[in-house]
């Protein structure tokens, strides 16, 4: 099957995906080489996350700090709040931390070798091999869901994943070849994104129909097969929202680990499992609170959230954060969720 490498390098090099972060192949052969430091923030942003999503954020990312010295010496608030409304907070984190590891250990250059890849903070054996192929042009095999999904249907593979990765990545592995393996790579994620699509796969122009045994027996729409999920438990909460007459805002920064770790949120309670019939937690500054109208509703990885909103008035001195005027913060600092809150207290 590694001859077929030379059809789909083809097909991407007449239909590779436009994207900030990717060096066309055109430019390639012309001698241009992939920024290593696009292609890992690009990476890492994408994880759990759209192409669409992302363009944005790596566009002012990168604008900001143009390079991994850069973000490097950023402050943590200040990329956090970039960060805001991409989810995964931990990997914000994370970004600061391989950033400075960099720096620190590798003199500002991401080395080229798989190995020293993953020992960095925050990569991963996706990410490390994403890197390794197609920054440097070595030949790891890449495995995320579009991948997973070319290789289940190529191979006609019925084993429900998750249970089906170490084979999905035997199968990629086979597939990767040693001349472009990084421009291959993301010519597999490219046709899984829009031709070998999860539904309604285009499999009549496809570049691979031909040695495509899930299109020769007609099962490519039910692949790959996945383990049914548990449903998702709800969490209750209340969020405390204050507002100065001046127009400042009683925020926290949330502590560095757990959910939303390091970002800006509103005061409240502890997010349980049990449906409260009152606003809960203790409010982060002695005044009179109302209760909104309406809830916010936020599904996270593991766990859906409903919260009760309190909005308030008040110049008094808080127990708990500090008033940020409207100069020091902005909504749009707010992951998504503490902004469903603010949101709710406009209308």
């Amino acid at each position: 099957m590694r001859e077929r490498a030379a059809e789909l390098l083809e097909w991407y090099d007449a239909h590779a995906r436009v994207m900030p972060w990717r060096t066309p192949p055109a430019d390639k052969r012309a001698g241009t080489r992939p920024d290593p430091y696009a292609v890992w923030l690009s990476e890492v942003m994408l994880q759990q996350t759209t192409v669409a999503a992302v363009k944005d954020y790596f566009t002012r990312f990168t604008t900001r700090w143009p390079t991994v010295a850069d973000l490097a010496a950023a402050e943590d608030g200040d990329v956090m709040a970039e960060w805001a409304g991409l989810g995964y907070y931990a990997r914000a984190r994370n970004l600061l931390k391989c950033a400075r590891a960099v720096v620190a250990e590798h003199g500002g250059q991401f080395p080229a070798d798989h190995a020293a890849l993953l020992a960095l903070p925050g990569i991963g054996p996706y990410t490390a091999a994403a890197i390794s192929s197609i920054a440097f042009d070595l030949p790891h095999a890449v495995l995320d869901g579009n991948v997973e999904r070319v290789m289940a249907r190529i191979y006609d593979e019925h084993t429900a994943l998750p249970a089906a990765k170490p084979i999905l990545m035997a199968h990629a592995e086979a597939l990767t070849p040693v001349e472009r393996p990084g421009d291959y790579a993301q010519a597999v994620m490219d046709l899984g994104a829009t031709i070998c699509t999860p539904k309604s796969p285009a499999c009549g122009i496809c570049p691979w129909r031909t040695p495509c045994l899930a299109r020769q027996r007609g099962t490519a729409p039910e692949l790959p097969r996945k383990t049914p999920k548990k449903a998702k438990p709800v969490r209750h909460g209340t969020v405390y929202v204050a507002r100065r007459p001046d127009g400042a805002y009683l925020l926290e920064r949330r502590p560095d680990r757990g959910l939303l770790g390091g970002m800006l949120g509103w005061p409240g309670s502890d997010w349980v499992d049990v449906s409260l019939d009152r606003p809960a937690g203790t409010p982060p500054v002695k005044t009179d609170w109302t209760v909104l109208q309406g809830e916010v509703r936020h599904t996270f990885t593991h766990f859906h959230l409903i919260l009760t909103v309190m909005l308030a008035e008040t110049d008094a001195e808080p127990d708990t954060g500090r008033f940020l005027t409207q100069a020091e913060f902005g909504p749009s600092d707010l992951p998504t969720v503490m902004r469903k809150a603010f949101d709710l207290t406009r209308h």
